[in-house]
């Protein structure tokens, strides 16, 4: 079987290329810049030149593709609006896979997405879902809640860092999953019958709060967080501002689905019947505490390594150097 992966330079992306290449899978890697993701190649994926956004790239990149896995999601530094890439270019991409007669298409989407329809991301992701399922592709789509990485940056290195922790509105708990553990599902997806053309949430062992992620990072790297709280109008009155800017739709798109995670509605679903299809055992996934305690106590031991070094020079420079007479 040969697998194309579409957004593979990305923070969920490469994970699956990881996974489906260490599983012995033909990896080819639709890129829009060849050196970005010289590290794909690197692992033995195939680069071929390609992007979502010009649909006549799609086709030469799907020759010889037996399944597709789709990864890909506008960024919020991106020029290109959430539009553009996650409505437009994933229908270019159905589209191109139907001509192509692609045997299995995975689809990441978000939980709950059908209860936003404010949030142009959340209901882009909808709005996906049901054109994929009426295309007449052999389907998967998995509902994901939050990646634990994004947590590191949101949490764990403004408190290392003694700056401020970032918390809007009433905090809604979320299911965060390590991505690694997202990427096995994706994979194995590929060779379960029972999930063709179905929806699974793929969410990690339990939902946390935002408070509950400071009080345990606050624990593990025995620091103290320095919180600050912006209110939930303050974030509204920013994005309706941006809106008046082209340059800043997609920020204020994102900061539409901010707003979701400020709600204090949980983001979360039970995988019970995901573990007993997939033949995955929720012993195996990671737990939030777990990957963080990795983070901190690796960060933590370099943190020692780097002062023992600073001191050690400060100590050899006080020493002064001794002639010895002969």
């Amino acid at each position: 079987m040969t697998l194309l992966i579409v957004g593979a330079t990305g923070t969920l992306g490469r994970q699956v290329a990881r996974r489906a290449i260490d599983e012995g899978y033909k990896v080819r890697c639709l890129v829009r810049s060849a050196k970005k993701a010289a590290f794909l190649k690197e692992w033995g994926a195939e680069l071929v030149p390609g992007d979502l956004c010009y649909p006549q790239t799609l086709k030469a990149a799907l020759e010889g593709v037996t399944a597709v896995i789709d990864a890909a999601t506008s960024r919020p530094t991106d020029s290109l609006s959430i539009k553009k890439v996650d409505w437009e270019g994933k229908v270019s991409l159905i589209q191109a896979c139907l001509a192509a007669g692609i045997e299995r298409f995975i689809f990441f989407s978000i939980l709950d997405a059908d209860k936003y329809p404010e949030v142009p991301l959340m209901e882009i992701k909808r709005c996906t879902e049901i054109y994929l399922a009426e295309s007449g592709l052999n389907y998967t789509t998995l509902r994901l809640a939050g990646f634990m990485q994004g947590l590191i940056g949101q949490y764990g290195i403004p408190i290392l860092e003694n700056q401020p922790v970032w918390v809007t509105g009433e905090s809604s708990p979320i299911a965060y999953m390590d991505t690694q553990d997202i990427a096995k599902f994706a994979v194995r997806a590929l060779s379960v019958p029972e999930t063709e053309k179905r929806t699974f949430p793929v969410v990690g062992t339990r939902a946390w709060s935002a408070e509950e992620i400071i009080s345990l990072c606050e624990r593990l790297s025995g620091r103290e967080a320095r919180v600050t709280r912006m209110p939930i109008n303050l974030l509204r009155t920013v994005r309706k501002i941006l809106r008046f800017f082209q340059w800043g739709w997609n920020v204020a798109d994102r900061l539409a689905f901010t707003e979701v995670l400020a709600s204090g509605k949980p983001l979360n679903a039970s995988m019970d019947e995901a573990y007993q299809v997939f033949g995955f055992d929720s012993k195996d996934t990671t737990t939030l505490e777990s990957y963080l305690q990795e983070y901190f106590n690796r960060i933590m031991k370099k943190l020692k390594q780097l002062d023992y070094e600073k001191n050690k020079k400060k100590k050899d420079k006080k020493t002064p150097f001794k002639k010895v007479n002969s």
